[in-house]
C-alpha cells in the first residue's frame, strides 16, 4: 500500500489486429504515478511513448508489403488486481487512454492511418516481483480499435516508493 513512482521502458511492438504476420518494432517509455490501495489493488495513471518502425518485406518495387507502425504519446489511467503473494506476484491491468500521434496498419485487407488523439485500451500482464515487489516484467497492450492496430511492450519497470 501507499504511493508509487514506477518507470518502465522496453520493446515496444505494434501489430495489426488482423491474421498477417505485420509487426513494426522499437521502443517503449512509460511512468505511473500508483495509488495502492492495497495489496492486491492500486490506480495508475501513466503517460509514456511508443515508437515502431516497420520491420515488413519489401517488394519489387520496394514498397511494404504489410506495416504496422506507432509513434505515440500515451496517456490514460489504469487499474491493477495482483495476486497478493510474496516474492513474485502475478498482476492484470487495465482501463482507458489516448494515444497522441500516428498509427498506420496496412495488410493486404486493412489500409489504415490515423493521426492525432486515438482512444486506447491498455492490458497487461506481468509480475511483481521482490520483497517489495519493487520490479516487474511484463506485456504491456493499446488496442486501438480505430487504427486496426494493437501496439504495445515487453517491458521491465522499477517503482519508486514516495513518502
Amino acid at each position: 500500500t501507499g504511493r508509487f513512482v514506477e518507470v518502465s521502458a522496453g520493446l515496444g511492438l505494434s501489430f495489426d489486429d488482423d491474421s498477417f504476420d505485420t509487426t513494426g518494432e522499437g521502443f517503449y517509455a512509460q511512468g505511473e504515478y500508483v495509488l495502492a490501495l492495497s495489496r492486491w489493488f492500486g490506480i495508475r495513471p501513466y503517460a509514456g511513448v511508443l515508437l515502431t518502425w516497420d520491420t515488413a518485406t519489401l517488394d519489387a518495387l520496394g514498397i511494404p508489403e504489410y506495416k504496422a507502425t506507432t509513434r505515440a504519446f500515451l496517456l490514460g489511467g489504469k487499474v491493477r488486481i495482483a495476486a497478493p503473494i510474496p516474492w513474485v506476484a502475478p498482476y492484470l491491468e487495465t482501463g482507458i487512454g489516448l494515444s497522441f500521434g500516428s498509427l498506420e496498419t496496412l495488410t493486404p485487407t486493412i489500409d489504415t492511418t490515423k493521426n492525432g488523439v486515438i482512444p486506447h485500451i491498455p492490458l497487461s500482464l506481468g509480475l511483481a516481483i521482490g520483497r517489495k515487489h519493487r520490479f516487474e516484467l511484463g506485456y504491456v497492450y493499446y488496442f486501438h480499435p480505430g487504427a486496426d492496430q494493437i501496439s504495445g511492450a515487453a517491458a521491465i519497470g522499477f517503482s519508486f516508493p514516495l513518502k
